[in-house]
């Protein structure tokens, strides 16, 4: 699992393959997995909640709970 943070880009990789990308524009980020632009940390949160589902945790998961919801208040 790997987290790649550039000054106008990242990914999210699992064994090599990119699951998840954000991009900047301005202050916000779109991330591929969100349906919301991101402040740069909640980016950063929902690439790391790409990779906890991409390594087989649930719906149910307490940090995919937690992670969502942190999400969803933006």
């Amino acid at each position: 699992m790997t987290i790649k943070i550039n000054e106008d880009s990242m990914s999210a990789s699992v064994a090599g393959a990119v699951i998840a990308t954000a991009t900047r524009a301005r202050d916000r980020w779109t991330v591929s997995i969100w349906p919301n632009t991101l402040t740069y940390n909640q980016a950063i949160t929902a690439l790391t909640l790409a990779e906890r589902l991409a390594t087989g945790h649930g719906d149910d998961d307490p940090f995919v709970v937690a992670w969502r919801e942190e999400l969803a208040g933006d």
